[in-house]
């Protein structure tokens, strides 16, 4: 039968064909005109995949399309969506390859509300007989939906050494994930009980500007410092349960100066932003460690706004604390970034 939706001289075999029923096959003619010379016309494969929904459709080709050029480019298919449909058209094999793939991802979203890159990433070296990237552990935060993993080598490495190590050093560019999985870690392990608090500590130092510019009590001034601890845990906590966590002190949040004089037993304790302690900070902050408790330091060397006759107290730390075995020590790098793709670009551009 003739499609009247397509104006290539679009045939159709019947849906489903030798597949599960979720796509149909199609097979369209195409030509090529260059000059006054038109290339012989080819039988070409097309398939049509069904979502109809299309928050669905939106995660399986992920932000601004990121998913689908990946797929688009590795396979050398053409992917469109019409009318809550994936198509895609090529050589044979690889629009067979592409339909399992977004088959597969199809599967994910519905699963799980989304896909990560790393999935792409392993579904597309299955399907041209690469090595996959090795699979990762990961982070249990009791959340519904998809779990959170490390994604890179070095983000595993950093998991795995806060699952070893009761105080870890890490020190990293911006959108490396040190602050995300350190507070995913707490999280997960506030949950399945082994600590009963969570302290997420920053230094008040300003970058460029003066916190008493700002209005507001104390708590107000502080808040803005906190607001990136703040926005990981309100992506793995329900907004209610992390208000009367809160409450309760069992969640904390509170500017480094306020941890003088204090011990912390059982508690997963995060100090962000630690590039931007000194020396005399950065011992007082590692001599407030309890019995059953867990700290994490990170920072970027990068960006430290201390003024230029003062130590970073993570810089210090890191050389001080090398040769203790108890103490784990990461360097995450551009290739473990995960933000936007130009972030990496941007930071290999200030460090060189």
């Amino acid at each position: 039968m003739r499609s009247r939706a397509c104006k290539l001289g679009l045939f159709a075999i019947p849906p489903g064909v030798g597949q599960r029923g979720v796509y149909s096959t199609y097979w369209f003619r195409s030509s090529e005109t260059v000059g006054d010379h038109q290339s012989p016309r080819v039988w070409m494969p097309r398939s049509t995949i069904a979502v109809v929904d299309s928050k669905r459709l939106g995660a399986i080709f992920g932000p601004r399309d990121q998913h689908l050029r990946k797929i688009r480019d590795a396979l050398g298919v053409g992917v469109s969506a019409r009318d809550g449909s994936i198509h895609i058209d090529g050589d044979d094999s690889a629009v067979r390859r592409a339909t399992e793939i977004f088959e597969q991802l199809d599967r994910i979203a519905r699963e799980h509300g989304g896909v990560a890159s790393d999935e792409v990433s392993r579904l597309l070296a299955v399907a041209t007989g690469q090595q996959p990237p090795p699979r990762h552990d990961p982070i249990d935060v009791q959340k519904p939906g998809r779990p959170l993993q490390p994604r890179s080598a070095g983000q595993a490495t950093y998991v795995q050494a806060i699952r070893d190590h009761d105080i870890v050093l890490c020190a990293g560019p911006a959108g490396s994930g040190k602050t995300f999985l350190a507070v995913a870690m707490a999280v997960a392990s506030f949950r399945s009980e082994q600590v009963s608090k969570i302290v997420l500590v920053r230094p008040a130092v300003e970058a460029g500007e003066s916190l008493g510019y700002l209005p507001g009590d104390l708590q107000a001034k502080i808040d803005p410092y906190l607001r990136p601890l703040m926005d990981a845990l309100r992506e793995m906590m329900d907004y209610e349960h992390l208000k009367r966590l809160t409450e309760q002190d069992v969640v904390e949040m509170i500017p480094l100066a306020y941890m003088r004089g204090r011990t912390l037993n059982n508690a997963f304790i995060i100090l962000d932003e630690a590039q931007n302690t000194t020396v005399a900070q950065m011992k007082m902050f590692l001599t407030r460690l309890g019995m059953g408790s867990k700290m994490v330091i990170s920072g970027d060397i990068t960006q430290i706004d201390l003024p230029p006759d003062r130590c970073s107290g993570l810089v210090d730390a890191m050389q001080r604390l090398q040769d203790v075995p108890e103490v784990g020590q990461v360097r995450l790098s551009g290739v473990d970034i995960v933000r936007h793709r130009l972030v990496q670009r941007i930071v290999e551009a200030y460090d060189h």
